[in-house]
């Protein structure tokens, strides 16, 4: 039975609470969650879900929707434009994984998947227009500061976690720096319905192109190509934005005699930062609010609802009285260790071996990537590593040890 007056608070409605949210309100457990915009978003953020992601959401019934909506990519490719290819199978891990493979699929609506189930329990509750502004933590629970449309509003609660994303308020407030660095060059995510499957050939659902000059990054989505390419510091804003510098970008993926249809641009920093701790007291951290990395490998939105999974079942259990309060601190042990020692190094390679200059090291990568591709034994080991799975039985065996 849940602790009386145990309640928990959850600042953002992205995947991350609103997973940590079904977790807590599964067990029976009162949970809040605030949301900052008027309705959730449908920007086009993350759209890739490893195997182990799929393999968790099972539990709220919703990966078999993601798959509908989405694209299964069985494949991902290294490649360069002049012919190289590195190619790796998901069905190597057929023995790891219920899903052996990637599906994309745009994160929002796996956010409107989980918000309407979460809609189904009576003691859960989901408020638009309320951004946190500050956060009073007493000796046993938080008070928060909402701002809404009818102005101030308070909220206390037990526990609170804030997944209000990279400019998360909460960890303002709570002042926990952010540490790492910020990448000089920005990124451009282009969409367009040109299908380039039908121009390169054998091209993957997922396809990384080195090059010294320009690397890019093909991506396939439902109906839709997304384009990503790195923008230098100082290129002016007006210009790579334009039609027309989009449309000379696109060429040099692949020359097409027509212009592309672009759908969609979007321009964004690209951090590899991490939170200097996950706890403050009885407020948490989950996500980007405690960690950013490039999206060159698809584990930022990932590795979040796996810090959802982990933070969610712990304080479900000290919330229902079945552990102790210290079962809370295993979950920074957890998981802070994998977003610096796993995903940072491992997007950090992926960018620098896209975009190397010297052909030594070019090569040498090459070789390395053929290498670990033709080796069954390397290649399921790559692949457990690149779809995370690797990075959550550490972390089991790291806190079992």
């Amino acid at each position: 039975m849940t602790k009386p007056n145990t309640s928990v608070l959850i600042a953002g409605a992205g995947p991350v609470g609103l997973a940590a949210a079904n977790i807590l309100a599964d067990a029976g457990i009162p949970v809040t969650v605030f949301e900052a915009e008027a309705s959730l978003p449908k920007n086009l953020r993350a759209s890739t879900f490893q195997p182990s992601t799929l393999d968790m959401l099972e539990r709220f019934d919703v990966t078999q929707s993601i798959i509908d909506m989405g694209l299964i990519a069985p494949r991902m490719q290294y490649r360069d434009r002049q012919g190289w290819v590195a190619e790796f199978n998901f069905g190597t891990l057929s023995n790891d994984t219920g899903h052996p493979y990637r599906v994309q699929c745009e994160q929002f609506k796996l956010n409107e998947l989980l918000a309407e189930r979460l809609a189904r329990f009576p003691h859960a509750s989901l408020q638009y227009c309320s951004r946190v502004s500050a956060v009073e933590q007493q000796a046993d629970g938080v008070t928060l500061t909402v701002q809404t449309p009818d102005g101030v509003a308070k909220h206390s609660g037990s526990w609170l976690i804030g997944a209000d994303g990279g400019r998360s308020n909460v960890r303002e407030a709570l002042d926990i720096p952010l540490v790492g660095f910020t990448w000089q060059e920005r990124f451009l995510s282009i969409s367009t319905p040109f299908d380039f499957a039908k121009v390169l050939p054998n091209l993957s659902e997922v396809s990384y192109f080195a090059d010294p000059e320009e690397w890019f990054f093909l991506l396939r989505v439902p109906g839709l190509w997304r384009v990503m390419v790195p923008i230098s510091p100082e290129e002016d804003e007006a210009d790579f934005l334009s039609d027309a510098s989009i449309q000379k970008r696109l060429q040099r993926v692949y020359p097409n005699a027509a212009e592309y249809e672009i759908t969609h641009r979007t321009l964004y920093s690209v951090h590899q930062r991490v939170a200097d701790r996950y706890r403050e007291g009885r407020t948490f951290l989950a996500g980007d609010a405690a960690h950013l990395n490039n999206p060159l490998g698809g584990m930022g939105m990932n590795g979040g609802i796996h810090d959802a999974f982990s933070l969610a079942e712990k304080l479900a259990k000290v919330c229902l009285g079945d552990a102790e309060e210290s079962l809370l601190d295993q979950y920074e042990q957890e998981r802070r260790p994998v977003a610096l020692d796993y995903v940072n190094k491992i997007t950090i390679a992926n960018k620098n071996n896209l975009e190397a200059r010297d052909l030594e090291k070019q090569k040498a990568w090459r070789q390395e990537m053929s290498r670990i591709a033709s080796d069954a034994g390397l290649s399921k080991e790559y692949l457990l590593k690149v779809s995370m799975i690797s990075s959550l039985r550490k972390a089991q065996a790291d806190l079992a040890a």
